[in-house]
């Protein structure tokens, strides 16, 4: 009866951490930008994840404390899916201590696909939100 007690809790705590490290695995993939402050110095700004739900864009766009999204800086294509290392080369200057904001577009919209066509406020190849919010990061350039 006990070698049967301890079985059977040896198969729960196994089943028990399947499921949390499946829970876990899935929150690595529900859609987002992950990445730190850094140098701009090298003229990138970079996020070590973005996962995206469609193929699509990250951009780059300026912002300040007031959290709006302001013009783009810089973008890079996205694949749908996990994304690593993702690199943006810069389209104009930024100095240390400007706040970026790290933001997943769609390529929805536009013209032709594969040409990042989204100015400020437009439809072509914008923002995503997910839940109501943009899928987004905000990081201080050094």
């Amino acid at each position: 009866m006990i070698k049967h007690a301890k079985t059977s809790a040896l198969l729960a705590a196994l089943v028990s951490g399947a499921f949390a490290t499946g829970s876990a695995l899935a929150a690595e993939h529900k859609a987002g930008v992950w990445t730190n402050d850094q140098s701009v110095a090298n003229g990138v700004v970079s996020a070590r994840k973005v996962v995206a739900e469609q193929n699509g864009w990250l951009v780059v766009h300026r912002t300040d404390e007031s959290m709006k999204p302001g013009p783009v800086v810089a973008h890079a294509p996205l694949r749908k899916g996990m994304n690593m290392d993702v690199a943006a080369i810069l389209t104009e200057e930024v100095q240390s201590g400007d706040m970026l904001m790290l933001m997943v577009h769609s390529e929805d919209g536009g013209m032709k696909t594969g040409i990042f066509e989204y100015t400020l406020g437009a439809k072509e190849d914008g923002p995503i939100k997910k839940d109501g919010k943009l899928v987004m990061q905000t990081i201080t350039a050094k």
